[in-house]
């Protein structure tokens, strides 16, 4: 209250007439401690947070112990968890329904849980209890009662993911292809919990050549196999069945995503100065993002995104290219470019991510790559797809073939 205007009847003043003592105030207010269950410390905002946390499938079955080392993990800030949830469903859409196109099989899971296979059967990849080629969609049925959230198709091997970070593993009991065309000596034609991994809460894998990598819930990655001559920083038997964690600058970043292509991996980080992403592998092509085709044992910073200033929300590992979704929904994609797969154009070798001009009317919020394919989905659900259209693999009506 305060004499305003020359009047001398005390009358109310506006704060909004001063807009940083709103903000002083506001700010003030909302970082104190707000005396309120559960954490009587935490600000309101910190409370909102852990709220909404809280509400996630994801973070509901995790204990005290386990939040508090994800709240560390993630920078002290529950906020910073909520923002690294956030991030992972929204890359990986997880518990949606999903489709998994791989090399000759694809796997559809429904929004309740439900598996269908379909395609070549030759490893029992299908897991159906049999070897036999099924070219429609057949429910898996010894999955009755475990509702899966995610999936992954390789080169004759299919793993799922359970809502409680169960792993399944079926077809080639190798895990991808091992080195020098060295394979597990059986097949394993229905879903089968991997052992190994029963200790870590899983919700993503990738199966890329020579190894396969999963995602635990609190942001770390392992992989197996492909740790000879330590390629994944890591030194291991080619068919080894024995999770290693991922050495190197990603030990105490939480990754959202994972992507897997031939020899290499992409790791979409979520730290507190913004989304980047890390490669490590084979470098041929390019494909690893840094200017150069030399192979990192470790993960290692891709710095393009910084200098585009993007912020990466969605990763997509190809064969031998790879592509990113940015929150702005530009769409950058760098490797080998054979028929055209990175959208520039031409079929020229980008070593750095490089943003597809020809879709800069579009807002993008999807992509997926294949071999010599990608595939963008944008914001008002069009798709568009360039690459190697050989079979007609890009779904366009067009009379030449290979184009």
């Amino acid at each position: 209250v305060r004499h305003c205007f020359g009047d001398s009847t005390p009358g109310e003043f506006p704060l909004a007439a001063n807009p940083s003592i709103v903000l002083h105030a506001t700010c003030s207010f909302f970082r104190q401690p707000a005396n309120f269950a559960p954490e009587y410390e935490l600000s309101i905002s910190e409370l909102a947070a852990l709220d909404m946390c809280q509400r996630r499938a994801i973070f509901k079955p995790m204990t005290d112990e386990e939040r508090q080392s994800l709240k560390h993990r993630c920078g002290g800030s529950w906020k910073l968890v909520l923002r690294f949830l956030l991030a992972g469903e929204a890359c990986c859409r997880r518990e949606k329904s999903q489709a998994i196109a791989g090399p000759g099989h694809s796997i559809a899971v429904t929004s309740s849980g439900v598996v269908y296979s379909f395609g070549s059967n030759s490893s029992g990849q299908l897991g159906h209890g049999n070897t036999e080629e099924d070219w429609r969609p057949q429910q898996i049925r010894s999955l009755q009662g475990i509702r899966i959230i995610q999936a992954a198709a390789g080169a004759g091997r299919t793993m799922l993911i359970s809502d409680a970070g169960r792993v399944y593993a079926f077809g080639k009991d190798s895990f991808g292809e091992a080195e020098y065309g060295v394979q597990g000596t059986k097949l394993v034609t229905t879903p089968q919990p991997v052992e190994s991994l029963k200790d870590i809460f899983v919700v993503q894998a990738a199966i890329g050549n020579f190894f396969t990598a999963v995602l635990s819930r609190e942001g770390r990655v392992y992989t197996f196999s492909w740790g000879k001559d330590s390629k994944l920083g890591h030194k291991t038997e080619p068919n080894d069945v024995e999770p290693q964690p991922l050495l190197g600058a990603l030990e105490n970043i939480p990754v959202v995503q994972i992507a897997a292509g031939y020899c290499y991996l992409l790791c979409l980080a979520c730290q507190p100065s913004g989304m980047s992403v890390y490669s490590v592998g084979c470098g041929l092509g390019g494909k690893l993002g840094h200017g150069s085709r030399t192979d990192e044992k470790y993960p290692r910073l891709i710095e393009q995104f910084q200098l585009l200033n993007l912020q990466p929300m969605v990763v997509a590992a190809g064969a031998w290219h790879a592509a990113v979704v940015g929150r702005d929904g530009r769409v950058c994609t760098w490797g080998w470019g054979r028929y055209g797969c990175l959208g520039h154009g031409n079929e020229e070798c980008e070593s750095v991510p490089k943003v597809v001009e020809a879709l800069s009317d579009v807002k993008a919020v999807h992509v997926a790559t294949g071999d010599y394919t990608t595939f963008v989905v944008s914001d008002d659900g069009d798709v568009y797809s360039f690459g190697c259209g050989e079979s007609a693999s890009l779904g366009h009506n067009t009379a030449g073939e290979g184009q």
